[in-house]
């Protein structure tokens, strides 16, 4: 098993200051796998300043230099991609199939795309008279949560290193192995001491500290709202800069002419997709009131149809990823029931077959109004709404109609019409008839979904500051 009991500091792994260790639970059991260091603020303080005395050198690399390191470190990725997905599969539950597929190779694929952007990516540029120079913003701390292990950790570290950053990665307590494996990966690849720095830990005793210290200069933070704006308010203190990738509640706009037999089912699997837990998922379904009943119908027949199971059953769903998760999952669920919706698929029970873990039945709720819990909070779990609108412009106001503004999603056979909406939704992201994401496009949402963007040029360039040099053109 993975040893998460150690932090990597300074390119040498060493105890936590406190010895205080938690147990990694195995959602689909619910009993402990191994156990994690919880770190304390002296261990973040090791780690910064690691960070900064890396920093001079490192940021003096050439980019030659740079890419030698991320092509290791990729290579790497790919030949442990089964241990990853291990690691994934037991520390937060997802089908060792979607682990294998999906979770793990996030890594590589997002490690590739800098890879590829550094490779002609110009760091000055004349403007007039005037040379623009991008440099590195300096000791970066780098927050993760458990949903998309690898993914996030990809997304923060490897943009971070091509842009010539030194960093401290916090990846959740709840989920640490794949980030120690990355640890070990980096440290493999000749990555200089001190220039990538782990520390596990929770929030109050991390992360907090990682946020206010003043040897920081970014904090990158991927998680809930509630947390983000915690993280915001202790970096404000010193002005460093804040990424933050917050919560979701993505409205799914339908149609009159699309395809009700494909928009349906696939829209049901994509927000069921790794047990709802991802922060872009299409959790309101909004469709033409004439086509209600239809919809809710198809809903409720497609989450019927799927599976639940432990993560190496070739279930479609595993659990959800920790015990706290589950019991809001349930509450939420329980919430809708009080609140007057309509269940019509799944329910705050358990799956008859599965006598202990953390499983959740898919669970599609009809009868919702706006108004509603279900309708406005992110529930982060398998639960769709489908809620009826009356034209384009109501289904727009429907969609609008939410703190969150991360992604949104619109099924039209009309590429126009479909745009024209896409345009009108305040979202950072919109998907047209089930596209897929796109690792070299920016990723990232408006209002309490947070700001900044990641993947692509967009996430090297939240680690770049912007320096010009006038009269330095030539």
């Amino acid at each position: 098993m993975i040893d998460a009991t150690k932090f990597y500091i300074g390119g040498a792994w060493q105890s936590s200051a406190s010895g205080v260790e938690k147990p990694v639970v195995d959602p689909a059991t619910g009993e402990p796998i191994t156990s994690v260091a919880i770190g304390t603020a002296a261990d973040a303080d090791l780690a910064v300043a690691a960070a900064r005395q890396a920093f001079p050198g490192y940021s003096r690399t050439t980019v030659a230099e740079r890419l030698e390191l991320l092509e290791a470190i990729n290579a790497r990725l790919v030949e442990r991609n089964d241990e990853i997905a291990e690691a994934i599969s037991s520390e937060m539950g997802a089908p060792i199939a979607l682990a294998r597929e999906a979770q793990a190779p996030s890594g590589p694929q997002h490690f590739g795309e800098i890879i590829r952007i550094l490779r002609a990516y110009a760091f000055e540029k004349a403007m007039g008279s005037t040379l623009i120079r991008r440099e590195p913003v300096g000791v970066c701390a780098l927050i993760t949560p458990w949903n998309w292990p690898m993914n996030q950790l990809a997304t923060k570290v490897a943009p971070a290193l091509a842009a010539g950053c030194t960093m401290v990665l916090k990846p959740s307590e709840l989920a640490p192995l794949d980030a120690t494996i990355l640890a070990e990966i980096i440290d493999e690849a000749g990555v200089p001491p001190g220039v990538f720095n782990l520390v596990h830990g929770d929030g109050p005793g991390v992360g907090a500290r990682l946020a206010e210290h003043p040897d920081v200069d970014m904090v990158s933070f991927t998680g809930s709202t509630r947390a983000g704006i915690s993280i915001g308010e202790a970096a404000s203190r010193s002005i460093k800069r804040v990424a933050l990738e917050l919560g979701g509640k993505s409205a799914n706009i339908i149609l009159d002419d699309a395809d009700f037999d494909v928009a349906v089912p696939q829209s049901v699997r994509a927000i069921m997709l790794n047990s709802g837990q991802s922060c872009n998922a299409p959790t309101r379904m909004l469709v033409p009131r004439a086509r209600y009943e239809e919809a809710c119908g198809l809903a409720a027949a497609t989450a019927r149809s799927l599976s639940v199971g432990a993560p190496g059953s070739g279930a479609d769903l595993g659990p959800v990823a920790n015990r706290p998760q589950y019991e809001r999952v349930i509450a939420m669920i329980e919430k809708g029931i009080g609140e007057g919706a309509h269940l019509l698929a799944g329910g705050a029970v358990r799956p008859a077959h599965l006598e202990r873990g953390f499983f959740v039945m898919p669970t599609v709720f009809g009868g919702v109004t706006s108004h509603m819990a279900v309708a406005r909070e992110e529930i982060f779990g398998p639960v769709l709404v489908v809620i009826p609108f009356e034209d384009d412009a109501d289904a727009i106001r429907i969609a609008n109609d939410t703190e969150y503004g991360l992604s949104g999603y619109v099924w039209s056979r009309d590429r126009e019409r479909a745009l024209a909406i896409a345009g009108a939704l305040r979202t950072g992201m919109v998907h047209l008839n089930g596209a897929s994401l796109d690792t070299a496009a920016p990723f990232g949402g408006y209002g309490k979904s947070g700001n900044g963007r990641e993947w692509g040029v967009f996430g090297l360039e939240e680690f770049l500051e912007v320096k010009s040099i006038y009269g330095g053109a030539s």
